[in-house]
């Protein structure tokens, strides 16, 4: 059972990618491998009675894929994550899943990815 999460909040995601970057160099993963990926749902309208055709979504969501570790090695030495390190709008945390999901619940537009990392 993982012990260790990552918590992201998408809603300041501004889609930069560093995340992606960082851990395919900090991995020396090929063409076509991730250890966490950059996923964007819209932009699509908003409607409602209220809006006025001005109103959009779009979240950009970084995920986890089975290749990453939690970068073991790294958290082995006292350090972050690469992506966490290197996220330019700061919204991604590691720590224990414990540590956490009190914060997922403290506001929307959160995810909280189970992670490998020992």
């Amino acid at each position: 059972m993982p012990k260790y999460g990552l918590l992201i909040d998408y809603q300041y995601c501004t889609g930069c990618h560093s995340c992606e970057v960082a851990c395919k160099e900090e991995h020396g993963f090929g063409v076509g491998k991730w250890g966490i990926r950059l996923y964007e749902d819209g932009p699509w309208q908003k409607c409602d009675d209220n809006d006025q055709g001005h109103n959009f979504n779009w979240n950009k969501v970084p995920v986890p894929t089975d290749l990453c570790d939690g970068c073991a090695s790294r958290v082995a030495r006292g350090r972050k994550p690469v992506c966490v390190h290197n996220c330019l709008g700061a919204c991604m945390e590691f720590g224990t899943i414990e540590e956490l999901a009190p914060k997922l619940a403290a506001k929307p537009k959160q995810v909280l990815w189970a992670v490998n990392g020992e």
